[in-house]
């Protein structure tokens, strides 16, 4: 399946998870900025999808990365994020949401499973009462925190920084 094929609006969304429910699968929800992919979002979808169905990835939109992350971020425009998450064979359906956490898509498709990042707990996860709702489960995937998008750019940053410009 093409990247483009898998990236829906929310209306979309909604249909397709009505669609795969009435088929008898199960819908597994990550969420993310998604800002300049490495590892440990490659880990944390892996680790989504192991959960079991469909995997759905609602990603921030640069409005909501910005106010998240601060100015110069994100580094790429959603919809290329987007395009990028899309193209991996673990995800099924990539949303992009204004919003800056998913409560709002979580009522909407009212996933089976919401997977979180080791960055947090269950008892941390900012949206569980949204999925404690209707009775579905946070789940906490992937591997330790040891990679992240802002330490990549601070990195470089600082390289760009020690640097010696040429003319």
């Amino acid at each position: 399946m093409k990247a483009q094929v898998k990236i829906l609006s929310r209306e979309e969304l909604r249909q397709r998870v009505e669609e795969w429910r009435h088929a008898g699968e199960h819908v597994t929800l990550a969420n993310g900025g998604f800002d300049l992919l490495h590892v440990g979002h490659v880990r944390y979808l892996r680790g989504a999808k192991a959960l079991g169905g469909k995997l759905v990835v609602a990603i921030n939109s640069d409005a909501s990365v910005r106010t998240l992350k601060g100015e110069g971020r994100p580094v790429m425009p959603a919809e290329e994020r987007a395009e990028i998450v899309a193209a991996l064979a673990d995800v099924d359906a990539v949303v992009i949401f204004p919003e800056l956490d998913v409560r709002a898509i979580i009522r909407e498709i009212r996933p089976d499973v919401q997977a979180k990042g080791t960055d947090y707990t269950a008892d941390s996860v900012p949206e569980r009462d949204a999925v404690a709702e209707y009775g579905g489960r946070v789940e906490i995937v992937g591997d330790a925190k040891d990679h992240s998008t802002s330490e990549i750019v601070a990195h470089f940053e600082r390289r760009s920084r020690l640097e010696p410009r040429k003319s």
